[in-house]
């Protein structure tokens, strides 16, 4: 084997690796993304647990979590609620309002009470409907922290931020949040009008099968292409029959009765066509014998 088909081989068999590596990785994540789905299902038809069970820190907080019901009383703080920039419904963009909602125990939960149409510009004035007053109670989804760099969540000067956290909301307010998370509004009691609810669960598979499929064709590919071109290398084609020649070649005879014409066309004007002139000798020679036949007479 030369140097040249061995680095060929080398770089096939690290490309298959790769491409193989890759496909599987797609379908871990699928597996992954059907495992987060089914509790995801679980969840939403269990029945609401208090937010003292689903709230922990941020170290703690526990995917089995995830959108799980949610029912807290409390007092809405409309003072301290901030605008979530650049949201979008229906390819319309807009904003999410967070409000802390503090229960008996001295504690709020961060809510997501809706999201409104805005031309979200920064510092742009968002007509925000009125929460109820008094005491509500309120159902809603578990959602861990958005898991962005804390200042993405910490409240400008208008109280907009970027993201959803208690680790940038807590510094600002004067009473402790429950850690870890905030809750989608499902229901509440008395409602609020004017908001459209949040969006639930995306349940789909994601185009991680695809991907796998994807990567693991490559791969074949790449070793197919390679066994094809070895073949190739060690079975050549036999030579041709005299005369035979690919499409488009002239055969060799042919070529050389061209050649050989084409040196006599530039060579006809130099040189008489064969039997334009006889020797001058021939002529000569018949004379003389004509001289004997009528000497010997």
């Amino acid at each position: 084997m030369t140097r040249r088909w061995l680095a060929f081989a080398l770089f096939v068999v690290l490309l298959a690796g790769v491409c193989t590596w890759l496909g599987s990785w797609q379908f871990g994540r699928l597996e992954d993304r059907v495992a987060r789905n089914d509790v995801t299902r679980h969840n939403m038809v269990a029945p609401p647990v208090p937010v003292d069970e689903v709230a922990t820190s941020d170290i703690d907080q526990s995917e089995d979590n995830e959108w799980r019901q949610v029912e807290v009383t409390g007092t809405y703080d409309t003072a301290n609620q901030v605008i979530v920039k650049y949201q979008t419904r229906d390819e319309g963009s807009g904003v999410d309002v967070v409000t802390p909602l503090r229960t008996a125990d001295g504690r709020a939960v961060l809510v997501e009470r809706g999201w409104l149409p805005s031309a979200n510009r920064t510092g742009a004035d968002v007509d925000v409907p009125a929460a109820p007053s008094g005491e509500v109670t309120v159902v809603g989804w578990w959602r861990a922290n958005d898991n962005v760099p804390v200042r993405a969540a910490q409240p400008d000067a208008s109280r907009q931020v970027r993201a959803v956290s208690t680790l940038g909301v807590a510094p600002t307010l004067d009473y402790p949040l429950y850690e870890g998370g905030y809750l989608l509004l499902e229901k509440q009691d008395p409602p609020t009008k004017g908001f459209l609810l949040p969006d639930g669960p995306e349940l789909g598979q994601g185009p991680h099968f695809f991907y796998g499929l994807q990567w693991w064709f490559f791969g074949a590919l790449g070793l197919i292409g390679f066994l094809w071109f070895a073949w190739a290398e060690a079975h050549p084609r036999g030579p041709r029959k005299a005369g035979h020649a690919r499409p488009g070649q002239r055969s060799v005879p042919a070529a050389r009765a061209a050649a050989e014409r084409a040196a006599a066309a530039r060579a006809g004007g130099h040189t008489a066509a064969p039997g334009s002139q006889r020797p001058e000798g021939t002529s000569v020679d018949r004379q003389h014998d004509a001289g004997d036949v009528r000497s010997g007479r």
